[in-house]
């Protein structure tokens, strides 16, 4: 397991959650859904991805309190027929809108063998992962998308209105746990870039442009910039049809329309797609996890390339990560801890369990 970079400290997830629960309280989150919020952040901290982690943490906040972002969160079941369902947001907090939206299509497959729920009117709701694990969980094969603000442009054009629009895609794995896609269609999640300005470091060549069309490698010119399009053409074609499901097909914000979770005064309008697929509607489950299981020994015995060591499946390595962090805490980069602390202490809450040295891991 590759360690932490040496410019962070370690933490404990309990006392990282701990901490992030009683900001989102101090904000008028109740206790429950501020639980939820900070476990799904700091879990990404913990599976190695600290553009969704606790970084984001100031944003939800200062969104929150510029009204924007309703602290109470109460998704209206608008659309109900059968297997499919829409829900309307009002502006809460997209993680417990997206929870709300997953457990009704997990439901509906219950039922149906396949629910799919349309969300409109959501906010950020974190990493996708963090919910289509659980879907996967329950014994379903899971399918999220959510549009975001223009990260880039369509292809042949300049002008910022293409959001990076990420989808995930999970099913039960059997003993190896869920097999997780999380994707963005860009180069890279545009947090990733967010999380190399928070740990001061250049992003690499071919992530982004910036605003004179240029190749850079400084985090703040890619965000003033550009974030290109993974596979060229066919990254922008993905995120546009993205934008299409969660956006125009759900009856929320789309294009320029929506505004990200860095903005602090303006609705964000996103909008989602949730899909269950009941394995068990289809095959026995049995026989699905023994042939995932062939799939996945077949393709991780086949021969390295040079430069690498091993192999891996989707989300495999999300799952070290999170091993290595359970027993050695969670890394968390200086400015990121300053920036927690400086929140913390503004919301009337003691940061007391990240002064000056690491927790001991929970």
């Amino acid at each position: 397991m590759t360690a932490p970079p040496t410019n962070t400290e370690a933490f404990g997830a309990d006392q990282l959650t701990a901490l992030g629960a009683a900001i989102l309280r101090a904000v008028g989150v109740p206790a429950a859904d501020a639980d939820y919020v900070a476990d799904s952040l700091v879990t990404a901290d913990g599976w190695g991805h600290p553009s969704h982690g606790l970084l984001r943490m100031s944003w939800y906040v200062d969104r929150i309190r510029s009204g924007v972002m309703s602290p109470l969160t109460e998704p209206e079941l608008v659309v109900d027929s059968g297997s499919v369902a829409v829900l309307d947001g009002h502006d809460g907090i997209g993680q417990i809108i997206t929870r709300s939206a997953c457990d009704l299509a997990v439901q509906r497959a219950g039922a149906h063998g396949v629910g799919l729920v349309a969300v409109r009117n959501s906010n950020h709701f974190g990493t996708a992962a963090y919910f289509t694990r659980a879907m996967a969980e329950a014994g379903c094969v899971a399918i999220l998308t959510t549009n975001g603000s223009p990260a880039m442009a369509p292809w042949g054009g300049r002008g910022k209105t293409v959001g990076a629009n990420p989808w995930s895609i999970a099913v039960p794995g059997g003993t190896h746990g869920p097999v997780v896609l999380d994707i963005a269609n860009t180069n890279v999640a545009r947090g990733k870039v967010y999380a190399a300005r928070e740990r001061g470091t250049p992003i690499p060549e071919g992530w982004a442009i910036d605003s004179d069309g240029a190749p850079t490698t400084d985090p703040q010119a890619a965000i003033d910039g550009l974030i290109l399009p993974m596979a060229g053409h066919k990254g922008y074609a993905i995120s546009f049809m993205m934008d299409i499901l969660s956006g125009v097909l759900t009856g929320s914000s789309f294009a320029t329309g929506v505004a990200g979770p860095y903005v602090p005064d303006r609705r964000s309008g996103c909008g989602h797609i949730v899909i269950a697929i009941r394995v068990d509607a289809m095959r026995p489950q049995e026989d699905f996890a023994r042939d995932l299981a062939t799939l996945i020994a077949s393709t991780k015995a086949v021969p390295l390339a040079q430069g690498h060591e091993e192999i891996f499946y989707p989300g495999e390595r999300e799952d070290r990560s999170a091993a290595h962090a359970e027993t050695h805490g969670i890394a968390l980069p200086p400015k990121t801890v300053d920036g927690l602390v400086e929140l913390a202490r503004s919301c009337g809450i003691d940061p007391a369990p990240l002064g000056g040295r690491a927790c001991s891991p929970s």
